[in-house]
């Protein structure tokens, strides 16, 4: 099942004030803070990288891989989505964590 656009945008809002991006990819979504993309949306779940820094933000939010093959990710339920402050905090200290883009030649 492919993410709905309804979805993404209900993500999006709930980040706010924070400016992020969806890019579609594959009949899903890459997030995007700080042009870094620290999460992918699959079936109508966010999933955002797992990072040193998140990790003490997240807690004991379970992990599962966001499609077969993917390394693991935090898993966000609907009630962690919802609570604006943690969410924020942890898309904050992930994207600060990751590494710039490269730079397209």
């Amino acid at each position: 099942m492919a993410t709905d656009r309804k979805f993404i945008d209900a993500v999006i809002e709930k980040l706010g004030p924070l400016e992020i991006t969806a890019k579609p990819m594959f009949g899903e979504y890459g997030m995007y803070y700080d042009g870094k993309n620290f999460a992918l949306v699959c079936d109508n779940t966010l999933f955002v990288k797992v990072t040193a820094a998140g990790a003490a933000v997240a807690g004991r939010v379970g992990q599962a891989p966001p499609y077969d093959g993917a390394k693991p990710a935090y898993r966000i339920s609907s009630a962690k989505l919802n609570d604006r402050v943690w969410i924020t905090s942890l898309v904050k200290v992930t994207s600060d964590a990751l590494p710039a883009p490269k730079k397209k030649k």
